[in-house]
């Protein structure tokens, strides 16, 4: 069982700031980490610590699967890396957990007869089979409706727009608050530590010749989880049929057309947007 790649889209939520997405795929495995927006100065090299741990971390994924590791294992050994690299390069030890830098993750690797699926976050994986019906995995749906109360919310209080920006300082302190409560509980994220692997959702699919899978982070999937333009099903068939650069157009002219956020609460006007269009051979 192999992945053919059939289209992939990677478009920065601003022009002027780094594309917080990353993205890498084979022939047996695909993934997609979708860097946490940093709330805060950075304590690593180079423009954003988002961005670093979201590229750092798909390297380092595919290195350890082509090694011939399995999925979880992989996991454990990136995590590992991206701790060792965090300690050794960044300005100074972080005083809260807010500013670590973290990652949503969704990982496909191919194997007898079905696909494993490892997640954290918010980012997701549609999957049809051949002639049927889309399954959603990940928690998406759910994890952007609980967000966008949050945004509105917030901004409700703080009588400003949702989307004005995660850079407020109006909007700071509840957004470090919610961060910190990160790599504790039930809620782990891709991050400098190796304990996070044993926590990652995992899932494995029976999937056949044919099947086609869409690998996405929450900024793509806004189109169905926050937008209402497309259901599931209706996603994969436009992603297959218009194909992913369409579909980033419509996501940018909806962004465009409420970009305060008064229609769909949301902490920014656009969000990086990734996707990865796969076909098991």
């Amino acid at each position: 069982m192999t992945f053919e790649l059939l289209d992939f889209l990677s478009l920065p939520g601003d022009a002027a700031k780094p594309n917080e997405d990353a993205f890498g795929h084979d022939a047996t495995s695909a993934v997609v980490l979708d860097g946490a927006t940093p709330l805060g100065d950075g304590l690593m090299p180079g423009p954003s610590d988002a961005a670093w741990i979201a590229q750092f971390g798909v390297r380092r994924l595919l290195a350890h699967l082509r090694d011939g590791e399995g999925a979880r294992k992989a996991l454990r050994g990136a995590l590992a890396d991206a701790q060792k690299s965090f300690e050794a390069l960044r300005r100074h030890p972080p005083e809260e957990m807010w500013q670590t830098p973290c990652a949503s993750m969704m990982l496909a690797v191919a194997g007898e007869g079905g696909v494993e699926f490892l997640s954290f976050g918010d980012c997701a994986a549609l999957v049809q089979p051949e002639g049927g019906a889309v399954m959603v995995v990940g928690e998406t749906f759910d994890k952007r409706a609980a967000e966008a109360k949050r945004a509105q919310a917030i901004a409700k209080e703080k009588n400003l727009s949702p989307a004005s920006g995660l850079s407020r300082p109006e909007f700071l302190g509840a957004l470090r608050g919610m961060r910190n409560r990160i790599n504790s509980g039930n809620t782990w994220l891709f991050s400098p530590d190796a304990k996070a692997a044993s926590h990652a959702a995992r899932r494995i699919v029976k999937a056949a010749s044919g099947t086609k899978l869409l690998l996405a982070s929450d900024g793509f999937l806004a189109l169905a989880s926050d937008y209402g333009a497309y259901g599931a099903d209706s996603l994969m068939q436009a992603a297959v049929e218009k194909g992913l650069k369409v579909l980033g157009e419509e996501l940018r002219a909806i962004e465009a057309g409420d970009a305060g956020g008064d229609r769909f609460p949301r902490f920014k006007k656009s969000d990086d947007a990734t996707a990865l269009l796969l076909k098991i051979n």
